[in-house]
């Protein structure tokens, strides 16, 4: 039997689509103070896209039973933009709880789940990362009303979170299910919500026009990380052009410093450097 990625856009939506093994998801991963016992799906916000990148976000919005907001982002490829990106979202949840005639005390806390599948933190190890608004010099101290958790795939491991079994199961279930997997393993069969989900990623349970639109996304995908590896290089190879510019002038102050203190005359100077001479002038006149 093969299971298609329950990374990619359509078969993540159809997997949590279903409130329960959503809720699951949720309460599994996320630092909540209580847990969540029912949900309402909510449309998903409309944000601007990160340029070049158009396939790689798909949003899940939900409220619980208390009013808390939970949106989880699968992010396909990274960038730096996309952390505003996240913020601009939750924050755009949080204000559009209410209008200019509410109390401000009906806010509820907007929680922003992203899980990217690469890693971006790269002094760390640590693959889970935990956002809240606290005080610089107390950390116990905070402002309640978004927090935001990122989760690098990639750097998963399932002995890392050995005291929480549910977010183990969920992790593995995101990363051990690949396009052409043809064996899950047993560990997610035997527990009933990660079974009901495997059972939801199985290529039988997909229409041949869902197939065809699974096929066209993952092209998109290859054709982006090009795009996207194209423009890092082309951005290495002009940072490196400047540097070298900036290493280069920053050698001809020195020297000219040097020939300011041997009593060399500033003519001389700027022949020798190839600095003009107004330059040189400024050297001399801040030495």
């Amino acid at each position: 039997m093969r299971y298609l990625d329950p990374k990619h856009d359509l078969v993540f939506k159809k997997v949590f689509g279903h409130a329960n093994l959503l809720r699951s998801f949720l309460n599994a991963l996320l630092p909540l103070s209580s847990p969540i016992e029912s949900l309402e799906y909510l449309p998903a916000e409309l944000v601007p896209e990160i340029p070049v990148m158009k396939h790689s976000i798909v949003d899940v919005r939900c409220r619980d039973q208390n009013g808390r907001q939970f949106i989880v982002e699968m992010q396909m490829l990274w960038t730096d933009s996309f952390k505003s990106r996240v913020l601009f979202n939750a924050s755009k949840a949080y204000v559009r709880q209410i209008d200019k005639t509410e109390d401000y005390g009906a806010l509820e806390p907007v929680f922003s789940l992203n899980l990217v599948n690469q890693s971006f933190e790269k002094n760390t190890d640590e693959f889970y990362h935990h956002y809240a608004i606290v005080h610089l010099q107390d950390s116990g101290k905070r402002l309640n009303g978004l927090e935001f958790v990122f989760v690098e795939l990639p750097k998963f491991q399932p002995e890392k979170i050995l005291d929480r079994p549910m977010a183990d199961l969920w992790l593995r279930f995101l990363t051990e299910i690949e396009s052409e997997t043809e064996t899950v393993p047993e560990i997610l069969l035997e527990n009933p919500l990660t079974r009901e989900a495997v059972a939801q990623v199985q290529e039988s349970a997909f229409t041949k026009p869902e197939l065809l639109a699974y096929d066209r996304y993952w092209d998109s995908i290859r054709m982006e990380v090009s795009l996207v590896g194209g423009a890092r290089r082309e951005g290495l190879a002009e940072g490196l052009q400047q540097g070298l510019q900036q290493g280069l002038q920053e050698g001809k102050h020195a020297m000219a410093l040097a020939m300011i203190a041997k009593g060399m005359t500033l003519a001389d100077i700027a022949e020798i450097t190839g600095l003009s001479t107004s330059e040189v002038e400024k050297l001399h006149a801040g030495n």
